[in-house]
C-alpha cells in the first residue's frame, strides 16, 4: 500500500463521508435506539453511589439513556430519585433494581406507577413474577444474560432486552470477556435486542460489535467520572491517573471462603483484604472461629467501602470500582462530550472503512 493510499485512508472526513458513515451508524444502531426512545443507543451502566440524577439525567438529556441505581434503597427512596430525576429530564431514562431485594415487587411497583417505561433487573436471574408485573404495568424489561443458554431462558420468560456483559466491566462481573460473548450470543439472538457492556470506552470498538449484530451499548467507568458525576473529585482522579492493568479483580485465597469477584483499582484496601483473607482463614483453622463466621468476616470487610471511595473520596482503603476501560479515561470531561466522542470515533471508523472498500474496487 503506498504511502498516499495511507494518507487518504486517514485523512479528514469530507463532510459528504460524514453524514454517510452517520446515517450507516444511525442505521445499525436503529434497533436500540427505537427500543430506548433515544438518539443514541447507549445505556449509562448502573451504579451505586454513581448513578443518581444528576449523572441519569445528564446521559438522557446527551442522547443517552441514563439507569438509575437502585441497588438498597427503599420504595420511597426510589420514588424520590425517581421524581428527582424527572425534573431534571422530559427524556427516557430507566432503573436498575437487584432481583436479590426483598421488597423486589415493591420496587417494581414504584417504577410503574411513576411511569418508568424501562426496568432493568440485575443481580440473578429475574423472578417470573417481576417479568409479568413490569410488562403488564406497561414497561419494557431489560436482564442480564452471561451465557447463551441464559439469554434464551430470558427471551422464553418474556424479557424484551439483554445485556452481555463482560468480565471487562468494574464492580460485580462474570467470568467471560465480552469479546467471545459477543461470538457466542449475538450471532444465535435476534429475536430482541442486545446491547453489549464490559471494558468499552471507544467508539470504533462499539462499531464492531455493532457490525456482529449488538443493538447498542452500555458503559459505566467512563460516565463515572464524569463532570456531572457525583462522585469525588480524588475519585474521579483516580480514574484519569490509571492504566487498564491497574483495574483487577478481588482476589480469593480460599476456596472454602468463596469471595464475589469485583472488579476495581488495586489499592492500599486490597492488600488489606488479602491480610484479612488470611487471618481469618488461619483463625477458623484454629478453631477460634466457625466456618460460618470465618464467611462473613471476609463478606463485611468492603461493607460500606464503595461509598467511601466515591462519596468521602478515600480512594486508598475504599472501593475504587472500575473496569479495564479506565485506562481510556483520560479527563474529566461532560457527559456530552464523551457521547460525541463515541460518536465521532465510530462514524471516522466508518468513513475509513469505506475508503477501503472503494480502494479495492
Amino acid at each position: 500500500m503506498s504511502e498516499t493510499m495511507e494518507r487518504d485512508f486517514t485523512a479528514e472526513p469530507t463532510q459528504a463521508e460524514r453524514e454517510r458513515a452517520l446515517k450507516r451508524l444511525q442505521g445499525l444502531c436503529k434497533r436500540g435506539t427505537d427500543f430506548l426512545g433515544t438518539q443514541c443507543a447507549i445505556l449509562g451502566g448502573a451504579m451505586s453511589w454513581v448513578s443518581e440524577r444528576h449523572l441519569v439525567s445528564a446521559i438522557s438529556n446527551a442522547g443517552g439513556f441514563g439507569v438509575i441505581a437502585c441497588g438498597a434503597m427503599q420504595p420511597e427512596r426510589l420514588a424520590e430519585e425517581i421524581a428527582a430525576t424527572r425534573a431534571l429530564t422530559d427524556r427516557p431514562f430507566g432503573v436498575n433494581l437487584i432481583t436479590m431485594h426483598p421488597q423486589l415487587s415493591e420496587l417494581v411497583d414504584v417504577c410503574l406507577q411513576a411511569g418508568v417505561g424501562h426496568i432493568v433487573l440485575a443481580g440473578g436471574i429475574p423472578p417470573g413474577a417481576a417479568i409479568k408485573a413490569a410488562k403488564e404495568g406497561g414497561a419494557k424489561v431489560i436482564a442480564f444474560a452471561p451465557a447463551l443458554v441464559l439469554a434464551k431462558r430470558l427471551i422464553k420468560m418474556g424479557v424484551d432486552a439483554l445485556v452481555i456483559e463482560g468480565a471487562e466491566a468494574g464492580g460485580h462481573i462474570g467470568p467471560v470477556s465480552l469479546t467471545v460473548l459477543a461470538q457466542e450470543i449475538l450471532p444465535h439472538i435476534d429475536q430482541v435486542p442486545v446491547f453489549v457492556a464490559g471494558g468499552l470506552g471507544r467508539g470504533d470498538a462499539l462499531l464492531s460489535y455493532l457490525e456482529l449484530g449488538a443493538s447498542g451499548a452500555q458503559l459505566g467507568t467512563r460516565f463515572a467520572a464524569a463532570a456531572e458525576s457525583i462522585a469525588h473529585e480524588k475519585f474521579k482522579n483516580a480514574f484519569v491517573r490509571a492504566n487498564a492493568r491497574d483495574a483487577v479483580t478481588s482476589v480469593q485465597l480460599d476456596e472454602q471462603f468463596p469471595v464475589i469477584p469485583v472488579r476495581g483499582l488495586a489499592n492500599e484496601g486490597s492488600s488489606r483484604f488479602l491480610a484479612h483473607q488470611a487471618d481469618v482463614i488461619r483463625r477458623f483453622q484454629s478453631g477460634a472461629v466457625s466456618k460460618e463466621d470465618a464467611q462473613l468476616e471476609i463478606e463485611h470487610f468492603w461493607a460500606g467501602a464503595l461509598r467511601r471511595a466515591v462519596i468521602d473520596g478515600d480512594v486508598e482503603n475504599g472501593s475504587v470500582m472500575a473496569g479495564q476501560s479506565v485506562g481510556m479515561v483520560k479527563a474529566v470531561q461532560p457527559v456530552a462530550e464523551i457521547i460525541a466522542d463515541l460518536v465521532e470515533q465510530a462514524v471516522v471508523a466508518l468513513v475509513r472503512q469505506q475508503r477501503r472498500m472503494e480502494a479495492d474496487g
